[in-house]
């Protein structure tokens, strides 16, 4: 264990702030850390049977600040062991977020004694002058401790809005690709090198789609449209902050093709048309609290997923959120493929089928009519995966009542009139926290001969509701009572019905907390 972590958890220890994993609105199947501040997922890579999951960590507070690179390693994607932190921050240079590689071919030359390396390239962000530069460090052990390579930074252009490097092995050329944020300008930088040290500028992509706020977190994967080996897009992944669909931070991304040098949004999108706005852009998710989402590097092909997740809170509210000793948690992963649409080839979000390892037996509710009104039924929980097929019939609005309580309820609900698909927590527990949190948000849904099928998470803390094939996706925190687990139908303006329901209580992931 670090000595940070080690001094944070005594701390804690000695507050009455040890973790228990029992706290409210600690989240049972998200990743948390165990005390204090996360924000960003970074270098996520997957060596040796394990899925590292590196982030954003303050390890002395419990608000952003001393950002260093936190760690955990899982082998099934959910259950995750705390690892100490990786990368501190030292002599006043912070770790900001990056991304993280095996070098199988040791073209850094890092790897000692045969030894594959696994290679981080962060951001180093030099508090006194602000200037943000891309790092490296390597490890030869698993992960488990990192060397900051001697001849840092790699690319420093003197800026202090240059951040969040991706870099990914490009087989066709035979090159490291990187692309970065010139976050500030609302543009995107790529980058190639032999070595991991070594870079070449080649192009930039920007402005284009949101513009309302700084870009960052950069991604590029290639995946097959509709499954289809021989037909391809490159997603490019851009989080926005603020300026998002919900408000403050969030996803977009554009679908086009990539060269090894220059990325081309797809002829007929927005972004080809030069078009800039909130209308321009394609959202990964219509929630407020899904964040610099990007994706797991060097998954088997044998697996053959493209895998992510992100922060799951808003910078609008983020370091007021009502948790401790901790604050922030991770999104479920999620499987990400491109699907072709009446409105054009869009990304899909499943989540991680390994998450079916948490199901405790299931509860099928029979099919009924739903009444104008609300309806409790048969099914209470904290921590629930439900599956329903709602058909909207002759009411205005329909849909889910979740964590309901006295005075208290989040909605996941479909509006017929507008077609659109939506969280409401306006009711959902604590909310007057910061005045940006309350609120609903909603995603264009096309309802499909009167049906809409929800897939929705429920966790202490937190909504994820994913529908219409995966291709929309609505995150949502929420801070109810304990007491609040019930759950209702409801329908508004006339009669609607419930074609199908099953629900899974979900296992937590933390023994501490049995």
């Amino acid at each position: 264990m670090s000595a940070a972590l080690a001094l944070t958890l005594a701390l804690a220890a000695a507050t009455g702030a040890a973790p228990t994993y029992r706290e409210p609105f600690r989240p049972q199947f998200h990743f948390s850390p165990a005390v204090n501040w996360t924000n960003d997922p970074n270098g996520l890579v997957y060596y040796d049977g394990e899925y590292h999951l590196f982030y954003q960590y303050n390890p002395f507070g419990d608000t952003w600040g001393h950002m260093s690179w936190g760690h955990a390693v899982s082998t099934d994607l959910v259950r995750w062991q705390h690892l100490p932190v990786a990368i501190p921050e030292v002599d006043g240079v912070m770790a900001f977020s990056g991304s993280a590689v095996v070098d199988w071919k040791n073209t850094s030359g890092f790897g000692a004694g045969g030894r594959t390396p696994l290679v981080a390239v962060y951001t180093g962000y030099r508090e006194a002058t602000k200037n943000q530069a891309q790092n490296l460090a390597y490890s030869n052990d698993r992960g488990r401790t990192w060397t900051r390579y001697a001849g840092n930074p790699v690319i420093d252009i003197g800026s202090t809005e240059f951040r969040d490097p991706k870099v990914f092995w490009y087989a066709p050329q035979r090159k490291w690709v990187m692309v970065v944020s010139l976050a500030a300008e609302h543009k995107l930088r790529f980058y190639a090198s032999p070595d991991l040290k070594q870079w070449t500028a080649l192009s930039e992509f920007g402005p284009a789609g949101a513009v309302g706020g700084v870009w960052e977190c950069p991604d590029l994967f290639e995946l097959p449209v509709d499954g289809k080996a021989g037909d391809t897009r490159w997603v490019l992944i851009l989080n926005l902050n603020p300026g998002a669909i919900a408000g403050g931070s969030g996803v977009q991304y554009f679908v086009g093709r990539f060269d090894g040098t220059r990325f081309v949004p797809d002829p007929g999108t927005a972004a080809a048309a030069g078009k800039t706005g909130l209308d321009a852009a394609l959202w990964a998710d219509y929630g407020k609290d899904f964040y610099a989402a990007v994706s797991w590097s060097d998954v088997p092909e044998s697996d053959g997923r493209r895998l992510w997740l992100g922060w799951m809170n808003n910078w609008l509210y983020g370091n007021q959120i009502p948790t401790a000793p901790w604050r922030s948690a991770q999104s479920v992963p999620r499987a990400l493929a491109l699907r072709t649409t009446r409105d054009g080839i869009r990304l899909a979000q499943e989540p991680v089928a390994e998450l079916r390892g948490l199901r405790g037996a299931p509860q099928r509710i029979a099919a009924r009519a739903i009444s104008a009104g609300s309806s409790p039924i048969a099914l209470r929980g904290k921590a629930l995966e439900i599956v329903a097929e709602l058909e909207l019939g002759g009411a205005s609005e329909a849909g889910l009542k979740l964590r309901v309580g006295r005075d208290e309820e989040t909605v996941v609900g479909i509006d017929a009139r507008s077609g659109r698909l939506f969280v409401d927590r306006t009711r959902s527990g604590q909310v007057a926290f910061q005045p940006d949190f309350t609120g609903r948000h909603a995603a264009p849904i096309a309802i499909e001969n009167g049906r809409v099928r929800l897939h929705v998470f429920v966790d202490w803390s937190s909504v994820e509701v994913f529908a219409q094939d995966g291709t929309i996706a609505l995150t949502d925190q929420v801070f109810p009572a304990a007491d609040s687990d019930g759950v209702a139908l409801y329908a508004v303006g006339g009669a609607a019905r419930l074609v199908s329901l099953e629900a899974w209580p979900l296992s937590s992931i933390w023994p501490e907390s049995k």
